[in-house]
């Protein structure tokens, strides 16, 4: 991923990961030694996708958009709780959907996330994730700090927050650059539900996948 990519990354996870956001990470996956704050079990859920980020980016070109989601999509899977973020996005209205609704919408959160990270990590070009060691804790939360460091550009701030969840450690939000990529999710999705409730969030949620691996 080439700075230029980077500058690119900047803008479109401002408002498409929002589109969260998504995004990523943590720790050196660049390099095969892996740092102290991994140790912790939140921070070592993050380390393991930001492994997976960084050698899905080195294959990046070759594999195209939707070669790149196919590979991450085990890797989101794994570290992000998907059934919590869809909830908290779709606000108010989950309560009133059918388990058969909230169902297809998490699946389409899980496609879009994927998609979302296909996108913005298509190429490498050097860059390395690195983990601040001090993992707080939030309540029932923890917080995993880390930079996106590219080799000629500005470090990007990523902050995840993570809840224990039956199988460990996951994902629950990212922050990009203080701004919480869920937030801006529940945000977007606001006008599709008051237009065409769970069917039409679902819609939408298909569209900005469609377009992201185009």
């Amino acid at each position: 991923m080439a700075t230029s990519s980077v500058c690119s990354i900047s803008a479109r996870l401002g408002s498409a990961l929002a589109a969260a956001l998504a995004a990523a990470v943590l720790t050196l996956a660049a390099a095969p030694a892996a740092l102290a704050g991994a140790t912790d079990p939140a921070a070592a859920r993050v380390d393991a996708f930001d492994h997976a980020l960084v050698e899905t980016m080195k294959a990046g070109p070759a594999l195209g958009a939707g070669g790149r989601a196919k590979r991450l999509a085990p890797a989101v899977a794994a570290a992000f709780d998907l059934s919590t973020m869809t909830r908290f996005a779709v606000g108010p209205m989950w309560a009133k959907m059918t388990p058969a609704q909230r169902d297809a919408l998490t699946a389409a959160f899980m496609r879009l996330t994927v998609a979302s990270y296909a996108h913005n990590f298509e190429s490498y070009g050097g860059e390395r994730f690195d983990l601040d060691s001090d993992v707080q804790t939030r309540g029932a939360d923890k917080i995993v700090q880390c930079k996106l460091i590219p080799p000629h550009d500005k470090p990007v701030a990523l902050i995840y927050r993570m809840r224990q969840t039956p199988d460990g450690w996951k994902i629950i939000d990212v922050y990009f650059d203080g701004i919480s990529q869920l937030t801006t999710r529940r945000s977007d999705f606001v006008q599709p539900l008051a237009a065409g409730g769970a069917a039409g969030l679902l819609s939408h949620l298909d569209a900005l996948t469609e377009k992201l691996l185009l």
